[in-house]
C-alpha cells in the first residue's frame, strides 16, 4: 500500500493528543466567533450559551446549529470574522438555486486549505515533483484553485488545464506524463470515453482523485478499469473552505479520513438533532477549528454518513474515518411510497453489464403523482427490460427504463446534470 505524508506529526498524532488539540481549539473558536461576529454572537445568546464558560466537546450539544440558509441570509460577508483588509481570496457556489454561498479567505486560511489538499495528494500516493493535472475550472467555483493551492503545498508539477476540451486534456496527460488527475466524477467518465473513441492509452496516469458529485462503487470500478488507475474520493464543500478541506480516503479504501486537527465532526439524527453514536447513519455536522475569515460552527451539511472508526488506520493515520457519503438529505426522491437517492440509482444501473456511465433521471409529476423515467446509454444487447428488472430488484419499484446508443445523451464539461423535473410533461428544472 503506497501512501505518503505531508505532515506526519499531525496526520499520525496519537488520539489522546488529537482530542486535546480539538478541545483547545473548540473553546478558542467559540470565543473567537462570539468576539468577532454579530451573527454568531447573537445565536449563542439566543441559545443561552456563554462563550466564556464554554468547556469544549462536553458542551457541543448546547451550541446551536447553522445551515446553508444562514450563508445565504448573510450574503455576501455577514459571517466574516476579520477586517476586509485581511481577505486575500474569495470563492462561491454556483448559486443555481438562489443566492450563492460565499467563502472568504485570509492568508492563513489559504495555507490551511493548501495543506489539507496537499495531505490528500500525498495520501493518494503522490510524491513531490509528480505531475498533477487540474481539470476543475480555476475560477469562482472553489475546485480548481483549491487543487492548485494543494499542488503548491505538495511541491507538485501543476498542469492547470481547467475544464473543457477533452481531447486537449488527453494530449496534455501524455505530453507531460501526468501521474495525478483530479476531476469531478462525471468528467473522469468523459475523459475515459473520449480516450476510448480516440483509441489512446494514458500509461503515465496512476492516480485519479474525484469529487463534487455522487460517487457510487459502480462508478469507481468503471473508472478504475477504464483508466487503469487507483481511484480516490475527495471530500469538502464551499462552507468548509472548499475541496479537500474535510478529507479523502486512503489507499486502504476503508472510509474518508477527516482532518480532525482542522475540523470537529458529529453525526446527528436529522429529525431530532441528537448526536448519534459511532456506526449509526445520520447527518454530518461540522465545526471549523482553525479557519479565520468564515468559520462554521455546528454546520449542518445535509450529507448522510456515519463514523466507521476512530482506530488507527492501516495507512498509519489516526484521524477518524467516515463512511462514503450516501446522499444529501434534500436529494431524496419518493416514488410510489419508496425513498431512494440518485447514488443508489447509479449503483443499480451500473450493475447491468453493458450499461455506460451516462444517464438521466426524469421525474414527472402528473396530477400530483410523481413518476420516474430513466434514460441510460448502453452497448448493443442491453434492453429496457434488463434495466427495469435491476432497478426493481434494488429499489423496490420499477421506473420506466429507456436504453439509448452510446453518445446519445448530452455531455457536460463540469458537473453532470442527472436529474430533470417535469410537471404534466413540461420541464420545470
Amino acid at each position: 500500500m503506497k501512501t505518503n505524508f505531508l505532515n506526519p506529526e499531525l496526520e499520525k498524532m496519537p488520539r489522546e493528543q488529537l482530542l486535546a488539540l480539538q478541545q483547545e481549539r473548540l473553546v478558542r473558536m467559540i470565543r473567537y466567533t462570539a468576539a468577532n461576529n454579530a451573527f454568531h454572537r447573537d445565536r449563542y445568546r439566543q441559545a443561552g450559551l456563554d462563550p466564556e464558560t464554554f468547556r469544549g466537546i462536553e458542551d457541543m450539544e448546547r451550541v446551536p446549529m447553522m445551515s446553508k440558509i444562514d450563508f445565504r441570509n448573510q450574503y455576501p460577508d455577514g459571517m466574516c470574522c476579520v477586517p476586509k483588509n485581511q481577505i486575500v481570496e474569495m470563492h462561491q457556489s454556483s448559486g443555481s438555486t438562489g443566492t450563492p454561498v460565499v467563502m472568504l479567505y485570509t492568508k492563513n486560511d489559504i495555507r490551511m486549505w493548501g495543506e489539507c489538499m496537499g495531505r490528500c495528494y500525498r495520501m493518494a500516493g503522490a510524491d513531490a515533483a509528480d505531475v498533477l493535472q487540474i481539470t476543475p475550472t480555476l475560477g469562482l467555483f472553489n475546485g480548481g484553485m483549491g487543487c492548485f493551492h494543494g499542488g503548491r503545498a505538495a511541491d507538485m508539477f501543476i498542469v492547470p488545464a481547467s475544464s473543457g476540451n477533452t481531447v486537449r486534456q488527453i494530449k496534455l496527460i501524455n505530453d507531460f506524463q501526468t501521474k495525478v488527475l483530479i476531476a469531478v466524477v462525471s468528467y473522469g467518465s468523459r475523459i475515459m470515453e473520449v480516450a476510448g473513441e480516440m483509441n489512446v492509452k494514458m500509461p503515465s496516469l496512476k492516480i485519479g482523485i474525484f469529487g463534487a458529485e455522487a460517487f457510487s462503487e459502480g462508478m469507481k470500478e468503471k473508472l478504475r478499469a477504464g483508466l487503469g488507475i487507483e481511484v480516490f474520493d475527495i471530500y469538502g464543500m464551499t462552507e468548509t473552505g472548499g475541496i479537500g478541506t474535510l478529507g479523502q480516503d486512503c489507499p486502504a479504501h476503508c472510509g474518508t479520513h477527516v482532518w480532525e486537527d482542522h475540523f470537529y465532526v458529529e453525526i446527528i439524527d436529522p429529525e431530532t438533532g441528537k448526536v448519534l453514536p459511532d456506526g449509526e447513519e445520520g447527518e454530518l455536522v461540522v465545526t471549523s477549528l482553525s479557519s479565520e475569515a468564515i468559520p462554521v460552527v455546528r454546520f449542518r451539511t445535509g450529507d448522510l454518513t456515519s463514523i466507521i472508526s476512530r482506530e488507527t488506520c492501516a495507512c498509519g493515520r489516526t484521524h477518524l474515518r467516515l463512511a462514503p457519503i450516501k446522499a444529501r438529505r434534500d436529494d431524496m426522491i419518493i416514488i410510489k411510497g419508496v425513498n431512494c437517492f440518485p447514488k443508489q440509482i447509479e449503483q443499480s444501473l451500473l450493475k447491468v453489464k453493458g450499461v455506460l456511465p451516462n444517464y438521466q433521471i426524469i421525474l414527472d409529476e402528473v396530477n400530483g403523482i410523481q413518476n420516474m423515467h430513466i434514460k441510460v446509454e448502453a452497448e448493443p444487447g442491453v434492453t429496457g427490460y434488463m434495466v427495469e428488472k435491476q432497478l426493481k430488484e434494488d429499489l423496490g419499484f420499477s421506473p420506466d427504463g429507456e436504453v439509448l446508443p452510446p453518445g446519445t445523451l448530452p455531455r457536460q464539461e463540469g458537473k453532470a446534470k442527472r436529474i430533470f423535473r417535469m410537471k404534466n410533461g413540461e420541464l420545470i428544472g
